[in-house]
Parts: structure tokens; C-alpha cells; sequence
């Protein structure tokens, strides 16, 4: 009876010691999959809101004319300026981009009138709207390629040899190539390319002699600073 009563007794141990056994590893195997859901749940999605600062060199394109006059050019400054985008992303890979700044440009004679020298100066305001699609494949680095639409206004003109200077707000058309390497999550660096089509009708009055024309700006906008995801 008694070695009956012992060997109930060590199965019924051992039995508890298998499930005490089991349920351990049970519960090691759940451990990861439990741990884990708190950080998948606490990753917040990114923002949609993108900004860069650059620093921006404008070379336009050195070409126009002189309505009525034969062989005449002309020529414009290149500058440097500080440039603001704003971005936003519909998804990854899709982004719309508006880019702020504003420089001056020289005008001058050239060919047949080279003898007027700097006609006059204008300031250029050429917000510049592009839909960019962005490539994800490479990790921190993240190039893209745009397209878009121009609107250039001039102010503040006035003139040299003429007398005056007036050129007419004008449309164009814009591409754009570029590329982000980001540091961490917010912070990158970037370089950008765009090439505005450009081409705005003014009027002048030179002598007393009032001439019209058409001044093809077409410039590049090559710009480089830092780019941060909010």
C-alpha cells in the first residue's frame, strides 16, 4: 500500500513539474512577441511637413532682343541669394515643393546696342511651385526629380541709360533634379538643381524713344544647405 501511495505521489510530482515545465516555456516564447507590441505601438508616423534653407546661385541665360533693331542681345547678373522651400508629402514617394526667394538682375545691352550699356536693374520674385516624386530604395540617401510651374514678378525697376524700365510679370515652366542624404530622422543635407523656362516682354524708353523687346532669362537655380523633417 505504501509503495502504491509513493508511486501516485511521484507521478503526480512529476507530472507537475512537466507543466510547471511547459507553461515556463510557454510563456518564454510569448515574452518577445508581448515586448514588442508596446514599441511597434509607441513608432508615430512622420510628419508630412518638410523645410530646407539653401543658399542659391541664379545664372540666367544671357539672351533677348530689341523689337526693330537688328543683331541686338542682351545680357543679365548672375547672384547669390538665401532661398526658403516648403514641402509637403501626399506619400513617400510623392511631394509637393514651393520654393521663396528673391534677387536682382542687371540688364545690358549687348550686340548691336553694346553701346547702352546697363539699360536698367530689376528685383525678381519668381515662386516656383514642382510635384516631386521621391525614390525610397536608398536608405539615407534620398534622391527625387519635379516639375512644375513658375510665376516671376518684377519690381522695384528702374533705369540706367533708359530712362525706364518695365518688365511684365510672366508664367514659365520649371524642372528640377536633387537629392536629400539625411543624418537621423529630421536632419539632412541637400543640393538641388531647377531650370526655369523664362521668357518676359518689356518696355523701355531710351532718348525719348520708347523700344519694347523681349528679355529670355531661362536661368538655372543651383542651390545647396539643410533640410529638416518635422
Amino acid at each position: 500500500m505504501t509503495k502504491i501511495r509513493t508511486g501516485r505521489i511521484a507521478a503526480l510530482a512529476a507530472t507537475a513539474a512537466f507543466a510547471l515545465f511547459g507553461q515556463a516555456t510557454l510563456a518564454a516564447d510569448l515574452a518577445p512577441v508581448m515586448d514588442a507590441a508596446p514599441e511597434a505601438q509607441s513608432l508615430a508616423p512622420q510628419s508630412p511637413w518638410q523645410i530646407r534653407v539653401r543658399g542659391l546661385g541664379v545664372i540666367t541665360n544671357d539672351e533677348g532682343s530689341v523689337d526693330g533693331v537688328a543683331g541686338s542681345d542682351l545680357s543679365y547678373s548672375d547672384s547669390v541669394i538665401p532661398e526658403l522651400d516648403i514641402s509637403y508629402y501626399f506619400t513617400d514617394n510623392i511631394a509637393a515643393e514651393l520654393i521663396l526667394g528673391t534677387t536682382y538682375a542687371n540688364v545690358y545691352g549687348e550686340g548691336s546696342v553694346a553701346g547702352l550699356d546697363k539699360i536698367g536693374k530689376t528685383w525678381v520674385l519668381p515662386p516656383t511651385l514642382t510635384l516631386q516624386y521621391h525614390f525610397t530604395d536608398f536608405g539615407a540617401f534620398k534622391p527625387y526629380v519635379g516639375a512644375g510651374v513658375n510665376y516671376t514678378i518684377f519690381y522695384n525697376q528702374s533705369g540706367s541709360t533708359a530712362s525706364d524700365l518695365d518688365v511684365e510679370d510672366t508664367f514659365g515652366a520649371a524642372l528640377q533634379v536633387g537629392f536629400d542624404y539625411m543624418l537621423n530622422e529630421h536632419w539632412g543635407v541637400n543640393f538641388d538643381v531647377k531650370k526655369l523656362f523664362l521668357e518676359a516682354d518689356y518696355e523701355t524708353t531710351i532718348g525719348g524713344t520708347k523700344f519694347t523687346g523681349k528679355a529670355k532669362l531661362d536661368p538655372w537655380l543651383i542651390g545647396t544647405g539643410i533640410t529638416y523633417r518635422f
